[in-house]
């Protein structure tokens, strides 16, 4: 899941527009295009700049429950702190070795990882994927053999936004393997090379390929080739190298409006994508490397020279835009964010600020959510990393203290970026009071609850089970243990899964489709919410019934 684009649950409309890129949903959207109004009051004035101040402001407007922040400037190290605590109802504080799921946030390393890799000769950016991962095979034959290393980080594949990210969230039982296998399944949602649609399934593949290529896997890879000589000795590459470390956040995210702490979710078998846990002190190391052009301070190689991670050309080559991104209109309190071009290069997204490219990413997992954002131009790094849900609290600091070390004129972003938030979720409330008033309250199923019991497969995910429990009707996802939930009728032959998960705030419609005779055509579903992250894609999914003699 899961930012930013694989950011999520309210942040995958959010974030965007506080970003300027859109996604599609907001293209529609009357409020979100709405053009800058002039006759806004006049913003409050911003107070003075104080780190602790500004953190701790925000930690209570956006209920955040911790956040650490990484501020590296001039080649050096300004902060890496934390502020609140790691858990609710604890008092333990955050601090500068506190670890925190980064999730999307992986995919620079990722890129990286592949970009060493191409200096040693051992691939290049434009090698078909079938070059080194012979049994790669895409829904379209054209798309398989013309995919290119480049196209798996570039999110121009075809695959719609979120597109299979079933098959790894939540926690799910299928291998890596099983999931890159399960892609020659997935339809394309656009042509190929056609626009910009965030994936993470093509990032699992990448990271196979890593790990093909140094015969390790990629955690190790990760381990041995860049986290050890960038000196990250606190950060993991899976949670169960979190075992053990008493210094570790706890996710929360939001149930029935109040924030509470609920468990992580691993997901082994995303890894590419998602797989790294870091802290405020080893994240200010990856910035200073990454603003270096891929140098690594203070250490010299065998002839004496300064130490590389990878080559000035790969440092050009991440941060080079490869996929344009339609910007769109912000609110107009957050007119002054909006950028003047918007692209993804690989494994990070691209856009301007104050007249200066920008290199950053987010990321989004249950319970936390990340931002990190270069500055290249000004040599300042900035990242923040939550264990709660919510973007606001991030993009309010980033350009908090992004004005401040670019002597750009204050503005109260804690106040802006909380009003837009509230507006926002305000009107999804109403959308939501709408639909409930406008449903045939009155109308009832054409068949029998029991009728509807049964298998039904998708293609690409496989499995779901509707079966009775007492007088209740239970969906299950039979390869993701927590993806269960009661039915509730809606309307018609409408109803909505209630997952007992409450945290995961993905409820959704399941529809059913009758044949002439009666019997269950398929069944479709798609989100209550357009606040649900874009990672629960219901709707990519076609189910049919299961025959009798195919069980």
């Amino acid at each position: 899941m899961k930012f930013t684009h694989p950011l999520h649950t309210l942040a995958a409309a959010v974030l965007l527009a506080f970003s300027g890129a859109a996604l599609p949903a907001l293209a529609a959207d009357p409020v979100t295009t709405a053009p800058v109004a002039a006759q806004l009051p006049a913003p409050a004035p911003a107070p003075a700049f104080d780190l602790a101040n500004d953190v701790n402001r925000a930690l209570k407007t956006f209920d955040v429950p911790g956040i650490a922040i990484a501020i590296v400037k001039d080649g050096k190290v300004i902060a890496a702190t934390g502020f609140g605590v790691r858990k609710l109802g604890e008092a333990a504080p955050v601090d500068g070795k506190t670890l925190f799921e980064v999730a999307s946030n992986s995919k620079g390393f990722t890129a990286a990882a592949l970009a060493m890799l191409v200096d040693e000769g051992k691939l290049a950016w434009d090698d078909p994927v079938t070059k080194h991962l012979p049994g790669f095979q895409m829904h379209d034959s054209y798309v398989t053999g013309e995919m290119t290393i480049r196209d798996l980080l570039t999110h121009r594949s075809g695959l719609g936004l979120g597109a299979g990210d079933l098959l790894w969230w939540p926690t799910t039982t299928f291998t890596t393997d099983e999931i890159i296998e399960k892609l020659r399944y997935i339809r394309p949602a656009t042509s190929f090379r056609a626009s910009y649609a965030y994936d993470n399934l093509l990032y699992i593949v990448a990271g196979k390929i890593i790990a093909e290529k140094t015969g390790m896997s990629w955690g190790q890879a990760m381990h041995e080739r860049i986290l050890a000589p960038l000196g990250m000795t606190g950060t993991t590459t899976s949670l169960a190298d979190n075992a053990g470390n008493p210094d570790v956040a706890s996710a929360h995210s939001k149930i029935n409006g109040k924030v509470a702490a609920v468990k992580s979710m691993p997901v082994p078998n995303a890894v590419g994508a998602v797989g790294i846990n870091t802290n405020a002190e080893d994240i200010a190391k990856w910035m200073m490397v990454l603003l270096d052009g891929g140098k690594i301070a203070g250490v010299q190689d065998k002839d004496g020279k300064d130490a590389r991670l990878f080559s000035a050309k790969q440092a050009n080559e991440l941060w080079t835009a490869q996929t344009p991104v339609k910007i769109g209109e912000p609110k107009p309190e957050l007119a002054a964010t909006k950028p003047n071009f918007s692209a993804y290069g690989l494994g990070f997204q691209l856009r301007d600020y104050q007249g200066m490219k920008v290199a950053m990413h987010g990321g989004a997992l249950q319970g936390f959510y990340s931002r990190v954002l270069m500055v290249p131009q000004a040599k300042l790094g900035v990242a923040i990393l939550t264990n709660a849900e919510n973007g606001g609290s991030m993009t309010a600091l980033q350009w908090r203290i992004v004005d401040h070390y670019l002597n750009a004129q204050p503005s109260d972003w804690i106040g802006l970026v909380s009003k837009v938030e509230q507006d926002m979720h305000a009107e999804e409330v109403k959308k939501q009071g709408k639909a409930s008033k406008a449903r045939a309250a009155k109308s009832q199923p054409s068949l029998p609850l029991a009728s509807y019991d049964g298998e039904y497969e998708d293609a690409w995910y496989g499995k779901v089970v509707i079966a009775p429990q007492g007088r209740k009707h239970i969906l299950s996802f039979t390869r993701t243990p927590d993806l269960k939930g009661e039915l509730e009728h809606w309307q018609h032959d409408t109803f909505i899964v209630r997952w007992k998960e409450r945290n995961f705030n993905a409820d959704a419609y399941v529809t059913f489709s009758l044949k002439p005779d009666g019997s269950i055509d398929r069944v479709k579903m798609e989100p209550v919410s357009e606040e649900t992250d874009f990672s629960y894609d219901f709707q990519d999914l076609n189910l049919v019934p299961v025959k009798a003699d195919k069980k």
